[in-house]
């Protein structure tokens, strides 16, 4: 039942993710999602121009990934934070 109980406290975070096809760390940090249920939203900036400029105006750079979290901003793999703002524990 605990399981359950964080997929349910997970699901209720608004996750967006910045993206290109070919960022290693982009793929890690869906790997991350994907491992604790997390739901989110991919946004690939090399194909969506509007994305894109979104993602720097929230960021202020051009790198990915950016990860949304809550209206919350985190630049690149910083699994740490990613965990602190989803609230995963292990």
């Amino acid at each position: 039942m605990k399981s359950f109980q964080v997929i349910i406290k997970n699901m209720a975070h608004d996750v967006k993710i910045y993206t290109t096809p070919t960022c290693v760390y982009c793929r890690h940090t869906k790997e991350l999602f994907k491992n604790n249920a997390i739901e989110y939203k991919e946004l690939n900036v090399a194909a969506d121009v509007q994305a894109r400029e979104d993602m720097v105006k929230k960021s202020g750079q051009l790198g990915v990934p950016v990860i949304e979290i809550d209206g919350k901003i985190v630049v690149g793999f910083d699994e740490p934070k990613l965990k602190e703002l989803l609230e995963i524990k292990a």
